[in-house]
């Protein structure tokens, strides 16, 4: 599958997440330090939007009640089988040094 281009790294505040929508993928994009984690930004609980989010030990926070899911691969820190969609993500620097946040999106 090919690699989408979702924002450039800079926009995206670490320790945060920035909203990005591409082909019908509704995603946030989170930054920890030089690593980056794409998921869909519906939280299943109360359909709040994760990009509003926050990364706490690991786990990307949804601003509605406090669900915890790890960035890794998108489980609830505290309820086992409880899951977001994850998707893997890169960094791909440019010619001209602008570093781009990718994501292998299915479909795309």
């Amino acid at each position: 599958m090919p690699w989408a281009s979702l924002c450039e790294i800079s926009e995206v505040v670490d320790g945060q997440a920035k909203y990005a929508e591409i082909d019908g993928f509704k995603l946030a994009v989170f930054r920890q330090g030089e690593s980056v984690f794409v998921m869909d930004d519906t939280c299943p609980h109360a359909k709040a939007s994760m990009s509003n989010g926050w990364i706490d030990r690991g786990c990307a926070v949804c601003p509605a009640h406090a669900w915890a899911f790890r960035l890794t691969d998108g489980s609830l820190r505290d309820a086992p089988g409880v899951m977001l969609r994850t998707y893997p993500a890169r960094l791909k620097t440019l010619a001209d040094g602008r570093v781009l946040v990718q994501a292998n999106l299915p479909g795309y």
